[in-house]
């Protein structure tokens, strides 16, 4: 990042900016198979924020395949691995929203997804189109994967994404920290990394 690149800048939000909310689920909560340890400390800020905007957020859902042989490639290995999070295996229960989460839908809305992309597969942009959202919010789980994922496609899709530093979460510190220096690095005028009180306060 040069000297005159700096983040948390919220002046490029657009007047019709999305709250696109990442596979905040009980499959990634404490107790929970894929357990992301963070996850109950950037809960309440995301919260805060979905309850505050519910009509412009939109939360996805991550939906394993029944059993590992109905995925293809090789995320019929990765399920094979992970079998316990396959439907056949995973009790319902653990696909939902957390439960402060899904007491806002609606008029917040849903959308599942079969890969790590929130537009894979899905009608995520047909319905940024018809918001005329040029901007994104993302929040979530996991910043290092489905988050990451999600964050290309918009950036490829040409939409301005905006970052919640304390919105996300990983299962690794590690990488987390990679990731967040990666988009502070090199996406640095494509996306905006915001902390949670700066957009409490910037966006009406």
């Amino acid at each position: 990042m040069t000297p005159h690149q700096k983040h948390g800048d919220l002046t490029r939000l657009g007047p019709n900016a999305v709250h696109l909310c990442i596979d905040m689920q009980n499959l990634f909560g404490p107790g929970a198979p894929w357990m992301t340890p963070w996850l109950p400390r950037v809960l309440p800020n995301i919260v805060a924020l979905a309850r505050r905007f519910a009509d412009r957020t939109i939360f996805s859902r991550f939906i394993p395949p029944w059993r590992p042989e109905a995925a293809r490639g090789q995320w019929r290995v990765f399920y094979q691995h992970w079998h316990q999070v396959t439907q056949h295996e995973l009790p319902r229960e653990m696909l939902e929203l957390l439960p402060p989460l899904r007491a806002l839908v609606p008029p917040a809305q849903v959308i599942d997804k079969a890969g790590y992309s929130a537009f894979h597969g899905t009608d995520l942009y047909d319905r940024l189109r018809a918001r005329e959202a040029d901007s994104v919010i993302l929040t979530g789980v996991e910043t290092d994967v489905c988050v990451l994922s999600t964050a290309l496609d918009a950036i490829d899709l040409g939409l301005k994404v905006f970052m919640v530093r304390d919105c996300l979460c990983s299962s690794r510190d590690d990488t987390h920290d990679a990731l967040v220096r990666l988009y502070e690095q090199r996406f640095s005028h494509q996306v905006e990394m915001v902390s949670f009180e700066q957009l409490q306060q910037g966006w009406r």
